[in-house]
Order: C-alpha cells, then structure tokens, then sequence
C-alpha cells in the first residue's frame, strides 16, 4: 500500500524551500556545494547564492531550493526573513566543536521560536570524519534537546568531505515538509493524534459503500486504486489482513477491516517511517498538512451583499435530518453527548463546542440541532459547508445552499421569502434579554443575574399558525456594544427585525431602552437600512411603573409601531412573542419606527416634492400657452 506522491498530486507543494543555519564555520556552505555538485569543494564563499536541486533526485520529485545563510549579528533581519519564508530549516553544528553542539538548545533553537519560525527542523551534524569516537552517541545528546524542543523532525551526522549521509540531510529536510510527522503521530504516546484518527475515519466511512462497518475486499481494492492507480491481488489483501489481525484481533471481521484495523494499519505506516502512504491518502481525499480539506475544495466566501443571507436548502436540511436518526441509537429522539460526538468524530473537531455556538441551541434534539446548523450557515456559510462534508455531504455544494433576496427588496415587495430570521435584541443591563434567550431555547429561568459582555445567541424553530415552521435566531447585543455595533455603516443590514426589552417595573430602564430604539431608528433611517421594530415590556409579573407604562405606550404610538409586549419569564408567559417577531419580519414594511429627524426628512421630502409638481404643472401650463400664441399669431399673419 505504498507509493511515492509528486509534485502534480493535490496539497503537494511545487518546490520545498529549504533555510540552513548554524554557526559559523560549522560547514553549511561546503554541505550546500557538495550534495550540488556532487563532490567536496577547495574553496567556498561566505555565503551562497540560492541554490535548486533537480526535481529527480529525490523519489517525491519535487524541486528543492537551499537557501544559505550567515550567522553575523548584522544579517540576522536576513536570517530571520528567510527562516520564515523556509518550508524547513537545517541546522548545522561541527561534530569536531561540542561548543556548537551546546549552542543548539541555549541558542539557536530558542532564536528560531523567538522569530517565529513555525516548520520542521532538521537537526544536522557536519564534519563526521573529524568526530572524536570517545564523544556520547548522538542518540543520547539529542534525546533530551528533542523532549524540549518538538520542532525538531530527525537529527543526522553527515561529513561533506566524505561524502557520507549529504544527500540524506535533504532527503529528510524535504520529507518533513512533504510528509510529516508532527500533524500524525504523538511520538511520546506511539498514538496517531486525534485529528488524525477523525480523518481516517472520515475515509473509512466514504469508502464503506455498504454502510457495514468495515471494508470488504472489493472495497479494499477500490480504496487502493483510488488512492495509488493500482489494483490489490487477492493474496496482498489477506496477507494485509493477517497482519492486522495478528496483531488486533478486532481488525478483522468476517465482513473485512475494520476502522481499528484500518487505524492499526496507519500507525504501522507510520511506526516504520512510510509516512507517505498515510499522506498520499489523506491528500487523495482533499486533507492538507493541518488535517482539513484544502481550500480549493471549500469555497472561500459566498458572494453576496450585507443585507442577503445564506441559507441550507431543503437538499441540505433533508440530509441533516437522515445524519441526525442514523446517531439516534436508542432512537428516542434525542442525541447523548456521546453520540452528539460521533456524529462529529470525522471532522476535524466539533464545531460548537465553543461560541458562539456552544449554548445557542439544544443540539441533542431534532429542532435544536437543525437550529444550531442554520446559525452556523447565517454566520460562517464556509464553516457550515465544510462540516457538510466532514459529516458525510457527498452531494452538489450548490444543492446545499441558497441565497436570499435581498432585504431591501423584501421591503419594496412587502413580503419576505427567508426561512431563517435574524433578531437583534437590544435593552440595558438587568432588563431580561439574557432570560428571553433562555426561555428561547427552553432553558429554566434563573434569579441569578450574570451580565453579559459579549454578543450571544439563541437558536430556534419556531412554530406558525397553519403549520408552517421558520427558524428564529436572537442575537442578544450587550449594552456597551451597542455604540462598537452602529460604527459600522452596514449593522443593521443583516438585521430581519429589531426587539428592545426593558423592565417595566424600573422607569431608569424604560429610559435607557427608548434612547437605544432611538438610536438605532436614526441609524436605519441614515444608512437606508430601516428595520421592523418590537418594544417589549418584561418581568410582568413585577410591579409596574406607571411612568414608564404610559411613555412606552405614547412613544410606540408616536413611532408607528406596535403597543409594547408585555411578557414573564419567570411565569412562563412568552404571550407568543416569538410567533409575532416572526409575522413583524415577515412584513418588513411594518412596525419601522420613525424618529423626528426621520418625520422632518419626510416632510421635506414631500414639500419639495409638491414643489416639483407645481413647477412641473407650471413650465407645461407656459408651453400650453406659448404654443397657442404661436398658432394665434401664424393665424393672424395669415389673414393679412
């Protein structure tokens, strides 16, 4: 099951760049010339000019440019610049100079994290012929360098005079880029890491056509050819796995491999330094070095404008649904954590496992789930697609995705045609926005009050009169991001429908939220980006202030939206508030609220559009005229 990748393979670099460092006169330059030219040089400069080894010198058959270096004081803006630009770095010490030996962990090693160089690094010992025998075995000294420092790929004692191991330095420097070890393998453990295992996984399952948990011969077989352009002889594949299942009984089935023996099989891979067999398939199926699917394969951005949206389709929502009963093992509806994790296992991590996901909806229920996934796509439609095809997505992208109309069309047509909608809920500190959302998501209500300093969601599918179902998400916007939110010209453009809850039994609160409606109302009005408004009156079931009962009332009125909401978490009384924030965004021309820079716009608007009519009335009532004289006056001419 091995072969070598080339340069012409997806996610293989064209050309390895190599930097090479060390200390002075530890032999880069003579290292350099010599696996060049193929023999020891008299006389080598201080440094070198780039140099390019052929594509077909190594198996791989990728070029490589070695890039040399000087260790002077006043080239290290140099050294620093071309250490970043390397793919992998040698670096040099003299086997005859133990001095430069210790420079590696006091120095060197330290230098390069210090510059932030982030590649494989290829420890290499020069000038063997002049090595004393009595010094420690390289194996020894460098075990503990490698403990601290987990850059380092491999260590080589090499003598350019000799001839000995110079081309093998490159070979390695080059397969550490090609082929490395760090994205999966734990050399402390002998383990593949864990985003190595959820790759593999994700294969094993593509290639299980049957669904039945391990790979048949045939499907073995069409695995290898996929991945290497040749077939398996029937007795490669039993030799394959006797060897599994001599050393994992559990490998092998009587249906085939299993995913533990197909995992057995990498780490042997791995164990014997073929690393490319592992990389060769994991390029196949579209993983780059990090263990996720290359960009090519992932488009990079959604073109659309600030006021449309991306949705999943039904194509799309019709597989979740499918994904979601298939990891339902005790088929009662709800996801255990564990199984929650399963479903996510061949991707590279879970996506929600932090925010804004990570409490916005109930994930282990039906509802919930495709919630969580319709956020997910209104705010990272990459990220959404990607998982799609982590979890098992193998039909058109384009099947998967739609994008909305515009907002301000919807406007205009007085309609709105999205199946998701994006709420904005805006309100000052301890007025109950952080219980709506929870009450959303049908979490308990809680007397104990945490502010909330970041933005956060709530995701749901809400339930409409006639048995229609829109998802709804709130996004809870904190008091003091509401001046960070409006600096940008485009905030509300992605904003279905605005919620401004307050207390009603505190007049300061009432206060607060109308300058908040108010700011926002101005902000729409002057970025053309006006959006359907809700106040909302909260904690009902406390004493009201009468003060702020009234102006609420007056001020909705005035604006021309609707009369507050007034609602109680703690009893349980939504009064269906999220069916009606739902009917407001689906009429976007409704409930806008105007403010009196707003009205006076207006007014003005329409006196000088009253004026353009008079004037237009006028100049057509002197054209009328002017041509009537004109007919008079030829008349008249005629006559006489």
């Amino acid at each position: 099951m091995a072969v070598s990748s080339s340069a012409a393979d997806p996610g293989v670099p064209s050309n390895v760049r190599i930097a090479v460092v060390g200390d002075r006169g530890t032999g880069k330059s003579s290292l350099i010339v010599t696996v060049a030219a193929e023999m020891f040089p008299e006389n080598v400069p201080p440094v070198l000019p780039p140099t390019r080894l052929p594509s077909d010198i190594f198996p791989d058959r990728v070029p490589i440019t070695i890039i040399d270096t000087s260790s002077s004081p006043e080239h290290r803006g140099k050294l620093a610049a071309e250490c970043k630009m390397a793919d992998a770095v040698v670096l040099t010490y003299a086997c005859d100079r133990p001095e430069t030996l210790d420079r590696l962990s006091t120095y060197w090693l330290p230098e390069l994290r210090r510059m932030e160089v982030k590649v494989p690094v290829i420890v290499v010992g020069c000038k063997l012929d002049l090595r004393d025998e009595q010094q420690v075995s390289l194996e020894l000294v460098m075990a503990p360098i490698m403990q601290q420092f987990r850059e380092i790929e491999t260590c080589i004692e090499c003598s350019a005079l000799k001839l000995i191991q110079v081309l093998e330095v490159f070979y390695y420097a080059q397969k550490a880029v090609l082929h490395p070890t760090a994205p999966l393998f734990d050399q402390e453990t002998q383990n593949l890491k864990p985003r190595c295992v959820r790759a593999l996984k994700r294969i094993f399952v593509l290639c299980d056509d049957d669904k039945d948990g391990a790979l048949s011969d045939t499907e073995l077989n069409d695995f290898q050819v996929r991945c290497f352009n040749a077939p398996l002889h029937p007795s490669e594949i039993v030799d394959v796995k006797k060897v599994v299942q001599e050393k994992m009984p559990l490998g092998v089935n009587d249906r085939g491999l299993t995913l533990k023996g197909f995992l057995f099989l990498h780490a042997l891979f791995i164990e014997k330094g073929r690393l490319e067999t592992t990389w060769t398939v994991l390029r196949k199926f579209g993983y780059d070095n990090t263990l996720k699917l290359r960009d090519d394969l992932i488009p990079t951005t959604f073109k659309r404008s600030p006021d449309q949206s991306v949705e999943l389709t039904d194509v799309a929502i019709e597989f979740l649904k499918k994904t979601f009963f298939s990891f339902d093992a005790d088929e009662d509806g709800v996801l255990q954590p564990d199984e929650l994790e399963d479903l996510f296992s061949t991707a590279p991590e879970s996506p929600w496992i932090e925010d804004p996901y990570k409490d916005a909806a109930r994930q282990n229920k039906l509802e919930g789930f495709l919630a969580e996934w319709a956020l997910m796509t209104l705010l990272d439609p990459v990220k959404s697609l990607a998982n799609l095809l982590y979890i098992g997505f193998s039909g058109d992208i384009a099947s998967a995705f739609r994008i909305t109309r515009r907002r301000r069309l919807d406007r205009r047509r007085q309609e709105s045609q999205r199946n998701v909608f994006q709420c904005y809920v805006f309100g000052p500190r301890s007025s109950g926005k952080s219980a709506l959302l929870n009450s959303f998501t049908r979490r308990p209500f809680s007397e104990k009050y945490a502010t909330s300093t970041n933005d956060r969601f709530a995701a749901n599918i809400v339930g409409l009169p006639g048995g229609t179902k829109k998802t709804l998400i709130l996004r809870e916007v904190a008091e003091d991001g509401v001046e960070r939110l409006l600096c940008n010209k485009e905030a509300l453009a992605a904003c279905d429908i605005a919620l401004f809850i307050y207390d009603s039994s505190d007049a300061n609160s009432w206060e607060k939220v109308m300058a908040l409606l108010v700011q926002v109302a101005s902000h729409g009005e002057q970025t053309c980006s006006v959006v359907p408004c809700l106040i909302v009156r909260a904690k009902d079931d406390l004493d009201p202030s009468p003060v702020a009962i009234q102006d609420s009332m007056r001020v909705s009125q005035y604006m021309g939206i609707e009369a507050p909401i007034p609602i109680s978490m703690k009893l349980g009384n939504p009064n269906d508030l999220f069916c009606r924030i739902i009917d407001a965004a689906q009429h976007p021309h409704l409930c806008i609220p105007v403010t009196e820079a707003g009205k006076n716009r207006k007014h003005y608007r329409q006196l000088v559009k009253r004026s353009l009519i008079f004037v237009s009335v006028g100049a057509a009532v002197a054209v009328v005229g002017l041509a009537a004289y004109r007919v008079y006056a030829t008349r008249k001419n005629a006559s006489g």
